[in-house]
């Protein structure tokens, strides 16, 4: 499928104004166990929390009704493929549409069901971006010369579904064995060493897992040893909260006092300390929403979107101009709309190159240049984040772009990947065969001068 920016519905104008229009209303009693739960509950961190969904079996007892026989045995037969388990607070649970779940986009991004998924590429991997390859040390990524990922936990307050690091996120699967951890403080001292003898990082992200699922003390403990580091000059606290679980910022005063406090001592040494988050969707945009981001701008504290395209998610121009102009709205910096990565039981989510600069062709102008994302492709094998229309060379027939990373590889050369159910039938027909594949692929390479 293509997507012409110049023959698209570009309905979303400046005489729309859905992006300044919050949903208030109680939806989370359309769930029957829920039916009865008041606003205060519902606005509790701690009530989401005990709440959430971790089961199958759980979703047929909270929705009752809702929940048909063919649905439920479709999310059984998920259980068996995907590499994530489920974990959905209730917020997101009963944004969902309940009557036509299968096509519903929060659906989709936190619930897998078996007959969503598709065979992973041929060319897939469970670290597609190479950041245990780029691992000095353990939790610790360092790829670009000043900047160094930091994953202090491997637990979120919910798993997406379409997870760039499901070989590591959210404990073992039917069909992954994974090494959970939590928290670990001695792995922690290990990377703190390593960014203390590497004076040239100036910039951390701290992620994993989620930064929501870090104590008030852990959160402390982490922000006041890195800001101490002299050369440390930038803070990122990376989560999917706001978006999935906003009621930890409106209701746990005491994490966000610590955030605050980090804030604060970073502002007095001259340092920044932010929040990036990950909107994917106009669903997962409530007044709760708007609470959670008022918070943080009152508190002073910059927050960034991090969105993943998918298809059926935010795939839809209308959704992607609505998504950002949302953003804005919160005082929320829309900074990256990320292609998907290669990544195992995500086939089903994976659009085109062509698709995404299509996409970004058609937000670019409908608002100020600050307030529109970038498009990016993390070029598999490690390459880093790559503008999307940035490929040294795209054979679109057959899905093949070639990237290359002066400043983060030099020298190398990497491979992006269309799905192979969006390419022509004599395509995939190519595709079929592995001694075609490795011929398209050096003839890819070959016609971008490699």
């Amino acid at each position: 499928m293509k997507i012409d920016a110049n023959k698209a519905d570009l309905t979303c104008t400046l005489e729309d104004y859905a992006h300044r229009e919050f949903r208030s209303d109680e939806f989370w009693r359309v769930i029957p166990a829920w039916k009865d739960v008041t606003l205060a509950e519902f606005s509790d961190h701690m009530w989401q929390m005990k709440h959430s969904i971790k089961k199958v079996e759980q979703v047929k007892t909270v929705l009752g009704e809702l929940c048909t026989d063919k649905f439920y045995l479709d999310m059984l037969e998920g259980q068996k493929i995907t590499p994530m388990n489920i974990r959905i607070t209730p917020y997101v649970f009963a944004l969902i549409d309940w009557s036509n779940p299968d096509a519903d986009p929060l659906r989709k991004q936190f619930l897998p069901i078996g007959s969503q998924f598709l065979p992973d590429h041929p060319y897939y991997k469970a670290d597609s971006l190479h950041e245990d390859v780029d691992s000095p040390v353990p939790t610790i990524t360092h790829r670009y010369h000043d900047k160094v990922l930091f994953l202090p936990t491997t637990i979120c307050p919910v798993y997406c579904s379409y997870c760039t690091r499901s070989r590591l996120i959210g404990g073992s699967t039917e069909s992954v064995e994974k090494e959970t951890y939590g928290v670990n403080s001695g792995k922690m001292d290990v990377a703190f060493d390593y960014i203390r003898s590497h004076p040239q990082i100036e910039d951390v992200v701290i992620s994993g897992g989620d930064a929501f699922m870090l104590t008030a003390k852990q959160l402390t403990f982490i922000g006041e040893n890195l800001l101490n580091i002299p050369h440390i000059k930038r803070l990122r606290f990376a989560t999917k909260g706001i978006a999935i679980y906003p009621q930890k910022i409106t209701s746990d005063h005491e994490w966000f006092q610590a955030l605050c406090d980090v804030h604060k001592k970073g502002r007095e040494m001259g340092k920044s300390v932010v929040v990036h988050t990950h909107f994917s969707s106009p669903k997962e945009v409530t007044i709760f929403s708007k609470m959670a981001c008022d918070r943080f701008f009152q508190a002073g504290i910059i927050v960034r979107n991090q969105a993943v395209l998918q298809e059926g998610v935010n795939d839809n121009i209308n959704d992607m101009i609505l998504l950002i102009r949302q953003m804005g709205q919160m005082n929320v910096q829309p900074y990256y709309v990320y292609i998907h990565d290669m990544v195992p039981g995500c086939e089903h989510f994976r659009t085109t190159i062509a698709e995404s600069v299509a996409i970004e062709k058609a937000v670019r102008g409908m608002t100020a240049g600050f307030n529109t994302p970038t498009f990016v492709c993390d070029a598999p094998g490690g390459g880093g984040k790559r503008h999307i229309a940035s490929y040294e060379y795209y054979d679109e027939e057959n899905g093949i772009s070639v990237w290359t990373a002066p400043n983060v590889k030099p020298g190398e050369v990497f491979f992006y990947f269309d799905p192979i159910r969006k390419l022509s039938k004599e395509a995939q027909d190519r595709w079929a065969k592995p001694e075609m594949r490795e011929k398209m692929i050096a003839e890819a390479r070959k016609k971008a001068g490699f």
